[in-house]
């Protein structure tokens, strides 16, 4: 064998034990006749010392040379109290030189010198890195438990294809072109969601699996083309039954590798969010509700009020020492092109009892003093007001409220608020580019409509006046602001189903075309079912303390979905293209 311990497992107590280690130069350093090596591997370090009579040899190791050493653990005079291995050192007795490295690009330490794009370009390299080995172990670490888990609950782990048809719901598909059937393509899967119902047809009641999916879509921190998530279903269930099964998954998850005890999670409509918080995603951490103050401003003669249809305020306590350049500087954040606000309006409550504000000119001290009571506000907070059209100032408010929490220290990420959110619309209304109106599903055209909904006809659907108050039997599952997952009961016969795509704008051609084969095995005892996806990447994420979920993905992509490493995607050869019936025209 080529080591007997790895470099993070030596003690104290193995003092006088010859033994024989490998691993990557981390560093060198030479003191009078003697030099000291850094050996890593993926365990630890582990301190090597190289007397005279190999001091020569140890002089020509390099950064990252691939080395075995054979030598006696001795207790060090100078312990390092900060690694594990820090009470001994190797005294060699005889060093071979594996493998040479070339001088890396960048420092293969905790805190890099690498930029972004150089360390992903050489990820091989920065996974070297002790802090993105630690979140693939936090990563692996939690796959273990959710599969005990879920084992431990009869859930059965079954694969679904990858090769799949591709269907005109939810972000693009990638596509993959059959060479045997030329002109026709199979899809990668965004998600598992038809093969998971026909197991539930199948009888399969309890299936999971963390399963990887793919989308098109533009990227961002928290978005990769190919993600994975923990894909979950269950037969003969209701939502209560889902929330409870997988609030129990969490809050084990929470336990065991966070050590964070919850008893519950608390839940909130979807209206409620909107209403509160202006997103289905609300950061429940800390308040800074909505107030709204549509009433009392109106009529007073400030036209951006008076024209608009709601007015909101925020309470940001204790901020109204907020000097003049803050406020320009929140100003200038509502005003950036990603929110879209033309301006903001504040009031400053005063220590003394008085108010300040910005619209001084058209509201008196009593009106002023009205906003403070309407916004639960006291002596030193600063209300914040936006105003128009009632879905894009709640959206610019929430913006708003996001950027106060993290600039005020609110969104510790040491803390955790989950948090169900329930009872989503069934559908929105879109104007496409030509200025049609088209109904879209919030989740996915399987879901099935709220109780009270499901034995309506298609023409009383339509006589809906508000939307929003169409409600379904799907939730989320919220966490810190960041939505982990989301499902829904799904529908299971084929008469409702038939309905959902004719509101979708399906043909009934159409309809059988692309869901044919679920329409049918639901004329064959289909039981009720439900189920949820949670995002596992993003979970590694929160429980790593992270926003970006690239550090816990061996080989992510960069946010123009290349990945630099191997330099993909590329063009292929014409061979190939000839092979597959494509022409490429650019």
């Amino acid at each position: 064998m080529y080591r007997s311990h790895t470099n993070g497992e030596l003690r104290i107590n193995n003092v006088n034990q010859e033994v024989t280690l490998c691993g990557w130069v981390q560093k060198t350093r030479e003191m009078g006749a003697m030099t000291f090596v850094d050996l890593r591997d993926r365990y630890g370090i582990t301190q090597l010392v190289f007397g005279e009579e190999h001091t020569k040899t140890a002089k020509t190791l390099g950064r990252e040379d691939v080395i075995q050493i054979t030598g006696k653990v001795i207790e060090r005079e100078s312990k390092n109290k900060n690694i594990p291995t820090g009470e001994i050192e190797i005294s060699v007795t005889q060093l071979t030189v594996l493998n040479k490295s070339k001088t890396p690009p960048f420092t293969i330490e905790d805190n890099s010198d690498g930029g972004e794009e150089l360390r992903m370009q050489y990820r091989y390299l920065d996974l070297r890195r002790t802090p993105l080995r630690r979140n693939l172990e936090l990563r692996h670490r939690l796959s273990i438990e959710v599969r005990k888990y879920l084992d431990s609950l009869n859930f059965l782990e079954i694969e679904t294809p990858y090769l799949i048809k591709s269907t005109p719901e939810g972000a693009r598909d990638f596509v993959v072109p059959s060479r045997m059937n030329p002109g026709q393509f199979y899809a990668l899967p965004q998600s598992p969601q038809t093969f998971k119902q026909l197991l539930m047809v199948s009888g399969y009641d309890r299936y999971y699996q963390i399963v990887r999916c793919f989308r098109d879509e533009d990227l961002r921190a928290d978005r990769q083309p190919e993600f994975t998530q923990i894909d979950c279903e269950m037969a003969f269930v209701e939502q209560e039954d889902i929330l409870n099964t997988f609030e129990a998954l969490m809050v084990h998850l929470f336990q065991v590798s966070k050590g964070i005890e919850f008893d519950s999670f608390p839940r909130m409509s979807y209206a409620d969010a909107m209403l509160n918080y202006g997103c289905d995603k609300p950061d429940i951490r800390f308040g800074m509700t909505f107030n709204y103050l549509t009433d009392l401003v109106k009529g007073k003669g400030f036209a951006i009020f008076d024209d608009a249809e709601t007015v909101i305020a925020i309470n940001a306590e204790n901020c109204a020492s907020f000097t003049r350049k803050q406020l320009d500087e929140l100003t200038d954040y509502v005003k950036r092109p990603q929110v879209g606000a033309k301006g903001l309006i504040y009031l400053r409550c005063n220590e003394d009892g008085t108010f300040k504000s910005s619209v001084d000119k058209f509201y008196n001290e009593e009106d002023l003093k009205r906003w403070a009571t309407q916004c639960n506000a006291k002596a030193g907070d600063l209300i914040l007001v936006l105003s128009g059209e009632t879905s894009t100032t709640q959206a610019q408010l929430s913006a708003l409220r996001l950027h106060l929490g993290n600039q005020l220290g609110l969104r510790n990420p040491d803390i955790y608020a989950p948090l169900w959110v329930y009872d989503f619309p069934m559908f929105e209304k879109i104007k496409t580019p030509e200025g049609i109106i088209q109904w879209h599903s919030i989740h996915h055209p399987f879901t099935s409509p709220s109780e009270k909904f499901k034995n309506l006809t298609k023409e009383e659907i339509l006589q809906i006046k508000d939307l929003n108050t169409f409600t379904a039997q799907a939730y989320d599952l919220v966490i810190n602001g960041t939505e982990i997952g989301g499902g829904s009961i799904r529908i299971h016969d084929k008469k409702t189903q038939s309905i959902m795509f004719e509101l979708l704008g399906f043909s009934e051609e159409e309809a059988l075309a692309q869901f044919g084969f679920l329409m049918n095995a639901f004329e064959y005892g289909a039981p009720p079912h439900g189920g949820i996806a949670l995002g596992f990447d993003r979970l590694c994420a929160l429980f790593g303390g992270q926003e970006t979920i690239r550090d816990f993905i061996a080989f992510p992509k960069n946010n123009s979905g290349r990945d630099v490493m191997i330099d993909a995607p590329a063009t292929i050869d014409k061979k190939q293209l000839d092979e597959l019936s494509i022409k490429v025209t650019i």
